[in-house]
């Protein structure tokens, strides 16, 4: 292992916040991979860096003079990242990106690197690897939330639609319903459940489940058309071959597509630029969902004059 610019944020986080729970947090991990990381830059150093106490962390002697290091390190750093290079060219910029709506990432990516070419995008290997930015899928009644180190905002709202098979009986059925699909083999989306659990109750039943992926990947599509089950899929889903993408009657589920970024890393200016090149890619894919628009069209309809 070498040391390296992350291992020493992470330890000036679990410093700064006095727990390696709060450190996690702040940048964006989960506890166990940042316990897990404390461990390894603690076995690399040959020392322990922090004693624990009945409230927390507090930094040994060996750990008080490493982190002074790693201040004035992640300083010059900090320094040279703002320094505009000769010839006025900016210095590129790595930014974390976590995604689990994939169909919004290449227009995201590719419209901000237009804007700020300066910047490079890293996608994290692991789901709990700390990120700068991410794409994400949430339902509105239990959303994500802003917190002190991440910020949240919204790009659009859209009801949930379904995605069954080219042969499933319920192919030209303009509007099923819910209950219509109990007896279905469901592919569950892996983020939070509650409200299309919910949904199902409601219609009277329980989703039996087969497999669980993320909400918005291509892969769910061709699960559905390969027979190995029925999916609920946003409205802004593109068409795949061998499958149809049906509205449900009374349209009980909705999802927010929503950016999340980590204040310390993303200023204001750069936030509205990435926010701005996410919502443009969003149109452009809602702009390919023909689903989406005949039922906007059938919903949404301005009374006759």
């Amino acid at each position: 292992m070498e040391l390296e610019l992350r291992h020493l944020r992470v330890l000036c986080a679990i410093a700064d916040t006095g727990s390696v729970g709060r450190a996690a947090v702040a940048i964006g991990a989960s506890q166990p991979a940042t316990s897990t990381q404390l461990r390894r830059i603690e076995r690399h150093l040959g020392a322990v860096m922090f004693d624990r106490t009945a409230t927390g962390v507090v930094p040994t002697t060996f750990g008080a003079e490493v982190l002074a290091a790693a201040r004035e390190v992640l300083s010059r750093v900090d320094r040279l990242g703002h320094t505009v290079a000769v010839g006025g060219n900016r210095p590129h910029r790595e930014l974390r990106v976590a995604v689990d709506c994939s169909a919004l990432l290449p227009g995201t990516l590719a419209r901000a690197r237009q804007l700020h070419p300066e910047l490079r995008f890293a996608l994290p290997s692991a789901p709990d690897e700390p990120f700068d930015l991410a794409l994400t899928l949430d339902h509105p009644e239990s959303g994500l939330r802003p917190t002190p180190t991440l910020a949240a905002r919204a790009l659009a709202t859209e009801p949930v639609f379904v995605a069954l098979p080219a042969t499933h009986p319920l192919r030209h059925h303009a509007e099923p319903a819910l209950a219509d699909l109990a007896a279905e083999t469901w592919l569950l989306p892996t983020a939070d459940r509650t409200a299309l659990r919910a949904a199902c109750a409601s219609a009277g039943f329980t989703p039996a489940t087969a497999h669980q992926l993320p909400y918005g990947r291509k892969e769910v599509l061709d699960l559905v058309a390969a027979g190995l089950g029925t999916a609920l899929v946003p409205a802004s889903t593109p068409p795949n071959p061998g499958t149809v993408i049906k509205p449900l009657l009374g349209a009980p589920l909705w999802l927010r597509y929503v950016m999340l970024w980590r204040r310390a890393t993303l200023g204001p200016a750069l936030a509205d630029t990435l926010f701005g090149a996410a919502t443009a890619a969003y149109r452009e894919l809602a702009a390919g969902a023909p689903h989406l628009h005949a039922w906007a069209g059938r919903t949404f309809r301005p009374p006759r004059a």
